[in-house]
């Protein structure tokens, strides 16, 4: 074998540019010959590093020597070509990461790990020639061979099998030819590639894990393992197997079989054995020869018993060098990747980190983007924009909490690649001279408060806000790009404005980490550099401006102009007053109730100890595990999802209090450790110093249906049942000489689900006013209304309810604590009875399959696209989401648009009442003594006449001194 480092002495053509370059040549190629010498001692650790300096060193040699050389080629004069093994790749990056999916349920772990072994590849290699190859589905020549080939192969998982696609769509993204084909294994395609690429002079890399291509290795054709960053060249065969060669790995392989491929072999011949045979004997056909000398009787009689076995067990391992293919290497070429395509890939599979990756960066030469520090300068933009028919806004403040927040700074743009931001609260040493804060904000009043200028935004609820604490009042509100964003696509992961440019843009934008960092050190944006600040803010506002263009067409496009004109912008407004407004709490109350679970988690602790007779960590599941099982000997129920330990999960612990106090204790303690934490002392923490109330936030733009989310802190899961939640709404109160009350739209899904099915019963029902419950109860246990129990109407509801959600055997099961058997029983029952509603539902599911799509009544759309998937619990959710989403969807449709109208009523008439909550059904008041009467019968009318249905929506009201007495 020629030494490579002369080899490529011979190879490497130069011109000399300067006699430095010349002399850094002649030493760096001399440091190298040193170093090769060294490096032959007969060890693998040596072997292995000498390749790895022959192979890449010399590539950052080049590097080096660019400024004084033109290198024809780097790899011992050939082109290099590196051959990847997809089939290997997929089950390893299958096996590496598990339970990773996206919003939509669908899995993406091997999509994943395979993306980013691809990328750490292509990055740390960066190959001149790339292909890639994968297994064709089916049987291939060696099954017809022997049809026990593979036998022991389980079949591909559903949930690998659908990822294949979204693979080989990424592959081709990153403009990489794959090869397949019928009846081949990749194992031939790739044997068959690096033959012709060798003879074309290709310097050769196998990308595997698979030790069966070590039969490929040649002086031109080497394997890669990059999870074990293992280089296997004809050194390294020899070092692995007692210095036999490439050639005898068939012949080995024929004598010890292959376990995994279900390759017989010669039984009792296993690798070592193998090994020393062919290093004896050479190959199989002389070992055959010489059959009388091979030692060991039972070794003989196997192989002279099994000789057949193991010429089809060498022909089954040998891999196909001669298959045809018309591919031209050169088109193997590696190109720049389609990041346009990968971008919209990574963005569904919700790969956020991989989607920034590949999106380009703004060069800000090419925008006009202006930092504004004068007032010359400001007189001329408020006249600009005076001028303008539609702007795009934004604000930088100090606090994401708008009701905190001061405004640092405002950026604005009116069209395109054009922005201006105007710094005037920026405060740091050596900060620029800025326009005073006063000045600014009075300048921009008239601009703000004049409605014939449209203003959009992103998350301008946000901005709405802000503007309001400083005594201005945004009008005009037309766009919001997260709102549109979201309505677009209700499934997708988040709405930012750094998403929306990835996703419509292909454009990634400048971070507000960028500017003012992370964690501890993350600083107000008042400390951030102008400069910075201006790049900024200036591109927030442009590109909202460009969204903006983009997501109004689409929202027409997708017949949701109404929709979003007369709800969702319109509820942007309302939710900032409701945000402002807050709700009152009795502090007082709440520390005295802290105090009070305080006590009782005490006591509770106490008596758990007794029970077990020693003190342990409670909220440790692994001590409590050891108490009750081991320690108590009470029944295990089920493992935890790790299958390291017994669990103590709700579920375990409620089947086990009746039969010992101690779970029983320990259920208790859970929930008043979590009610005083989660809800008592959090509202404590987070009570508004400067208004002495709560503020939550009201997310439009977050649940997949069109409801409304609420958080920080989230005041929709505030416990309404149990003496426990009685006292945490009780200490919701309204002002002094106020009432809080509470407007509860009556089952207005089951109403909404009665108005699409037109199922008779069910309409018959609600246009008589029946109790719906007791009347399905009637009907589905065959029960005269007169003998009905207040368990068979509650298990009724539970039904009612659970039709909605598509609640399956075992979830009504389990939420009864009944027999699947019976559970079923309950549901065919259901729908003999209500065939209006099982016919509505069938057609939902039939209409989904063929359009992907389903759609509120007031034309909110959700796309479905798994319901055609081969995963049956992904199909299965969304035929469930199919039906839930038109009827909790349209219910939030109608709730939304009652509190714009109600929100009207009262700015119309001047009114002190306000809307304070939205609770999914409810909507939450506080109300003047002196407007009670006037006001209660106008919302009740505004919110039953809202929408008209085939049945009536009826609102129930209660009203008191606190949330409790008015729920």
């Amino acid at each position: 074998m020629e030494k490579p480092h002369l080899h490529l002495q011979q190879k490497v053509k130069c011109n000399l540019q300067q006699s430095q370059g010349f002399c850094l040549a002649f030493l760096l190629f001399s440091l190298y010959d040193v170093l090769f010498k060294l490096f032959v001692i007969n060890s693998r650790f040596f072997k292995n590093l000498s390749f790895l300096l022959k192979y890449y060193m010399l590539i950052n040699v080049s590097t080096v020597l660019k400024p004084y050389f033109t290198i024809t080629d780097i790899t011992m004069g050939k082109k290099n070509l590196y051959l990847i093994d997809g089939t290997a790749y997929i089950y390893r990056a299958y096996h590496a990461i598990r339970s990773l999916t996206n919003s939509k349920g669908v899995a993406t772990n091997a999509v994943f790990g395979f993306t980013r072994m691809l990328l750490k590849l292509l990055e740390e290699k960066k190959p001149e020639y790339v292909v890639m190859f994968f297994d064709v589905k089916g049987p291939t020549f060696r099954h017809e061979m022997y049809d026990k080939y593979k036998a022991n192969r389980p079949p591909m998982p559903d949930d690998l099998s659908i990822q294949i696609p979204y693979i080989k769509e990424i592959t081709k993204a990153y403009n990489i030819q794959i090869i397949e084909k019928t009846g081949y294994e990749a194992d031939d395609l790739i044997g068959s590639f690096a033959k012709k690429a060798e003879k074309e002079d290709f310097f050769v890399t196998i990308v595997t894990g698979d030790k069966d291509f070590v039969q490929l290795v040649t002086e031109n054709v080497i394997i890669l393992d990059t999870m074990k960053d293992k280089i296997t060249d004809i050194e390294t065969v020899q070092s692995d197997f007692s210095g036999l060669f490439p050639k005898h790995i068939t012949d080995i392989m024929g004598l010890s079989g292959d376990v995994a491929d279900n390759v017989p072999g010669v039984p009792g011949i296993g690798i070592k054995t193998a090994v020393s045979l062919i290093k004896t004997y050479d190959s199989i056909d002389n070992i055959y020869e010489n059959i009388d000398k091979v030692t060991g009787k039972k070794r003989r009689e196997n192989l002279e018993n099994y000789k057949d076995q193991a010429y089809l067990s060498k022909k089954l391992v040998t891999i196909v060098k001669d298959v045809f293919f018309e591919t031209d290497l050169l088109s193997c070429v590696q190109k720049e990747p389609d990041n346009e395509k990968l971008s919209k890939l990574f963005d569904e599979l919700e790969f956020r980190n991989l989607q920034q990756s590949v999106l380009k960066t703004t060069d800000l030469s090419e925008k006009e983007y202006k930092g504004i520090l004068n007032k010359e300068d400001l007189d001329k933009l408020i006249k600009y924009l005076q001028s303008a028919e539609i702007i795009s806004i934004d604000t930088e403040t100090t606090s994401k909490n708008p009701v905190l927040a001061e405004i640092v700074g405002i950026s604005v743009a009116v069209k395109e690649n054009e922005a201006f931001y105007i710094p005037f609260g920026h405060d740091y040493e050596n900060a620029p001279e800025q326009l005073l804060k006063k000045d600014v904000l009075d300048a921009f009043k008239p601009v703000i408060e004049n409605d014939k200028i449209k203003k959009t935004g992103q998350n301008i609820k946000y901005d709405i806000m802000v503007f309001s604490n400083c005594g201005i009042e945004m009008k005009g509100v037309f766009f919001d790009t997260m709102v549109a964003s979201y309505l677009i696509n209700p499934s997708s992961r988040g709405h930012s404005l750094d998403k929306i440019a990835m996703n419509l843009l292909n454009h990634k934008t400048i971070l507000y980490s960028d500017v003012a960092g992370t964690g501890k050190k993350e600083i107000c944006f008042s400390k951030v550099d102008v400069n910075t600040a201006v790049d900024y803010a200036c591109e927030d506002a442009d590109i909202c401006f460009m969204a903006y263009k983009i997501l109004s067409v689409q929202i027409k496009e997708q017949l949701m102009d109404d929709l979003f004109k007369k709800v969702e912008m319109p509820l942007v407004s309302v939710l900032s007053r409701m945000e402002l407004n807050g709700i009152s709490v009795n502090k007082t109350s709440l520390e005295k109730l802290s105090l009070e679970f305080k006590e009782e988690i005490g006591c509770i602790e106490k008596s758990i100890y007794k029970l077990a007779e020693e003190e342990f960590n409670i909220k440790s599941s692994q001590q409590l595990s050891h108490i009750l099982f081991e320690k108590l000997k009470l029944p295990v129920s089920k493992k935890t999802k790790k299958k390291t330990g017994y669990s103590t999960d709700i579920d375990v612990l409620t089947k086990l209090a009746s039969q010992h106090e101690l779970p029983k204790k320990v259920l208790r303690y859970r929930t008043l450790v979590k009610l005083k934490s989660t809800y008592v002392d959090s509202l404590l923490k987070i009570m508004n110093p400067k208004t002495g109330r709560i503020h939550t936030s009201y997310n439009q733009t977050v649940t997949v249906t069109g409801r409304l989310s609420s958080s920080k802190p989230n005041l929709q899961n505030i416990p309404s049942k149990g003496v426990d939640g009685i006292k945490i709404r009780s200490t919701f109160v309204p002002e002094t000489g106020w009432k809080l009350v509470a407007f509860d739209y009556s089952q207005i899904e089951l109403r909404i689900l009665a108005h699409c099915s037109k199922d008779p019963i069910l309409v018959e029902s609600f246009n008589n006013d029946e109790d719906v419950h007791s009347r399905t109860a009637a009907e589905i246990f065959n029960v005269l209304p007169i003998f009905l129990t207040k368990e068979l109407r509650g298990q009724a509801k539970t039904i009612n309810f659970g039709i909605i959600y598509g609640m399956s055997p075992y979830g009504l099961s389990k939420t009864l604590g009944i027999s699947r058997k019976m559970a079923k029983n309950y549901i065919e029952n259901y729908f003999l009875r209500y065939k209006g509603v099982k016919d509505y539902i069938d057609k939902i599911v039939e209409d989904v399959k063929k359009t992907k799509k389903v759609n509120t009544l007031l034309g909110r759309v959700r796309y479905l696209y798994d319901i055609d998937s081969k995963n049956k619990n992904v199909r299965e959710f969304a035929e469930r989401a199919a039906v839930n989403t038109i009827i909790q969807g349209t219910a939030a449709d109608l709730i939304k648009l009652a509190m714009i109208k109600v929100d009207d009523y009262i700015n119309k008439n001047r009114l002190k009442t306000a809307m304070l909550l939205t609770v999914h059904d409810e909507l939450v008041f506080e109300i003047p003594d002196n407007e009670f009467e006037k006001t209660v019968g106008v919302i009740k009318d505004i919110m039953e006449g809202i929408w008209e249905l085939c049945v009536p929506l009826k609102v129930n009201m209660g009203f008191g001194n606190n949330w409790t007495e008015a729920h």
